[in-house]
């Protein structure tokens, strides 16, 4: 089974559920609190990517995982966020707001990235990357359902509100799902690479999440937005990810997706404790 039509599907209900609950006035805390926006967007699109690309080249990661790695750290918020960030006692809206921005400026960083990643890295073994495709999918898989949501929260609020409780509900159940089918079918693979890219998923959060908290406290960041700016570094569309690496579209690599695999392990056990160390504070 080919997991591109599972990801699919799962990835486009996740933006249409971000898109319900958006609400357009959230915008307004951009400007009302721009510190936390700043920080929070900084460690999402220039830190995790640069932290990643480090640390390929630290552990010599081979091309297929090297641009995994890299993948993962480009990629958007998590739409699990918010319910991390409600958890933590954060600001939820910020939290919605931080993800849809990041979904939408991601857009444009991503392809840059990777297309300059895949020329560093992957054109010597094989690996290139049709950025006109990669940019297709994204605006039919990513920027499409989120617009939708978005027409739909204001056409029929009370609709919007039961499917955005009910697709809220299923969004990690679906993502465990399609980590454990993707486990199955690279079972081998992934035990046998594990112990490395274990290691640089899990310094790739820790760092991030981080330096970002100190980076929040250095500008006086009020401690909810605090808790916010870290879940929202810490949580990347990993759905996403695997979306972009497996898409016969684009790279056509399943192995190259096992590190946002990997780092969605891990981000949620991560964020977990920080949200049990938080609410225990």
């Amino acid at each position: 089974m080919n997991t591109i039509w599972i990801v699919l599907p799962i990835l486009t209900l996740l933006m249409f559920d971000l898109g319900l609950s958006l609400r357009l006035e959230d915008f307004g805390k951009v400007l009302r609190h721009p510190w936390p926006v700043a920080v929070a967007l900084f460690g999402q699109l220039i830190l995790q990517p640069l932290i990643a690309l480090g640390l390929g080249q630290l552990f010599h990661l081979p091309p297929v995982f090297f641009l995994g790695l890299v993948l993962i750290a480009c990629c958007p918020g998590g739409s699990s966020s918010n319910v991390f960030s409600k958890l933590a006692g954060g600001d939820v809206a910020l939290s919605v707001t931080l993800t849809a921005l990041s979904s939408v400026i991601t857009l444009f960083t991503l392809p840059l990235i990777m297309s300059w990643a895949t020329r560093l890295v992957g054109e010597s073994v094989g690996i290139v990357l049709p950025v006109g495709n990669l940019i297709k999918q994204n605006l039919v898989l990513m920027l499409a359902p989120v617009l939708l949501g978005i027409v739909l929260h204001y056409a029929w609020p009370k609709a919007a509100e039961k499917t955005d409780r009910l697709l809220s509900r299923l969004a990690f159940p679906l993502l465990l799902l399609l980590i454990t089918i993707f486990y199955i079918q690279h079972q081998r693979t992934i035990l046998d690479n594990i112990g490395l890219l274990g290691l640089c998923v899990t310094a790739l959060i820790l760092l991030a999440i981080g330096i970002s908290s100190l980076l929040s406290r250095l500008v006086r960041n009020a401690p909810r937005a605090r808790r916010t700016v870290v879940i929202e570094v810490g949580m990347q569309n990993a759905a996403q990810a695997i979306a972009i690496a497996s898409s016969p579209l684009i790279f056509g690599s399943e192995v190259m997706a096992i590190p946002a695999i990997l780092y969605s392990l891990m981000m949620n056990i991560i964020l977990l404790v920080y949200v049990a160390v938080v609410r225990g504070k």
